[in-house]
């Protein structure tokens, strides 16, 4: 009698390796869900943190630029567009405005132009390079408040101001009214924020320079290629990491720049050099305009966020370029 017996089935296949890979998939993608949800709650008090701090008061400003506020009681009206009509039509917001985008682009485009040679040379092996670096870096450490006061003296527009005594005593020319003419005022204020920036960018490029490998360089020399076209195939491409970031702290920092112009002029002659910051802490803390200053702050905010986000966008495309 022949007896039928039925094989058995091979470890890993047939119906148990069908199921052990379900369940193999079924673990992944648990595991992974797992995962991401862990990754997921790192964010949380980030998200938290940006809800309290920015959406929250952001939100809490949008409401007030539309009532008249005053900061000191809590009977508000609901006024609608009134304040910013009123913004439209101030000449000294207005004014603040417009000194505000001139110092942000001015220090921006200034502060680069004299920033990257200058990392260059720092770079170069001299005597004292030490030394030169701390030197041109040493503007950066006091704070722009403190730096409006020293060079305030120094541009008086006095005859007894140090600028004017050096140009008396040198030169003869009389009181140049640095400070009190709002052409040389403003021109004076940017040139201040340039001589206080630059050092500080010089030192971001040359942090940047000091990783371009040397075989470049000289890979370019033994192809002919002089100082000025390394310069300009080399290291400007090269540097546009850093240009990007360079930048994009110059434009933010100068358009929310207060503590340099208030010192150095008190926004003065007139509202000649007189910031949205400045304009926002007078109407609003000053004279008890809460509205207006809250419907200031939300233009402000927007035009930050408009330019910086232009900047980026702008910076990113050259880069992609270049590179």
């Amino acid at each position: 009698m022949t007896v039928a017996t039925a094989a058995s089935p091979r470890p890993g296949t047939g119906d148990d390796a069908g199921s052990a890979t379900a369940r193999r998939r079924r673990t992944d993608k648990s595991g992974g869900w797992r995962e991401a949800a862990a990754y997921q709650l790192f964010l949380v008090p980030v998200a938290a943190v940006f809800i309290v701090l920015f959406v929250i008061p952001l939100g809490q400003t949008f409401y007030w630029s539309l009532t008249d506020f005053t900061g000191y009681s809590t009977d508000v009206t609901f006024i609608g567009l009134k304040n910013y009509r009123t913004i439209l039509s101030d000449p000294s917001m207005l004014a603040g405005l417009s000194f505000t985008l001139l110092f942000a682009v001015g220090t921006t485009l200034l502060t680069t132009v004299i920033a990257i040679p200058l990392a260059v040379a720092l770079n170069q092996r001299l005597i004292g390079r030490n030394f030169a670096r701390s030197l041109f870096f040493f503007p950066a450490i006091p704070s722009m408040a403190v730096l409006g006061l020293v060079w305030g003296y120094i541009l008086s527009p006095l005859g007894s101001g140090v600028l004017n005594s050096v140009l008396d005593s040198t030169l003869g020319l009389g009181p140049v009214p640095w400070l009190s003419d709002p052409t040389l005022a403003k021109l004076s204020v940017i040139m201040v924020g340039v001589w206080g920036g630059a050092g500080w960018h010089a030192v971001l490029y040359l942090a940047y320079l000091q990783s371009i490998p040397a075989e470049y360089y000289e890979v370019a020399t033994i192809d002919g290629a002089n100082a000025r076209q390394q310069f300009f195939h080399i290291t400007l491409p090269l540097l546009m990491p850093a240009m990007v970031i360079s930048q994009f702290l110059l434009m933010t920092g100068g358009l929310k720049v207060f503590d340099l112009p208030y010192a150095l002029t008190n926004g003065g002659p007139g509202f000649a050099t007189q910031t949205i910051t400045q304009s926002i802490i007078v109407n609003g803390v000053g004279q008890g305009q809460y509205g207006i200053a809250s419907a200031l702050a939300v233009l402000f905010t927007l035009a930050v966020a408009v330019l910086s986000f232009s900047q980026l966008l702008i910076s990113r495309r050259i880069e992609r370029k270049v590179l």
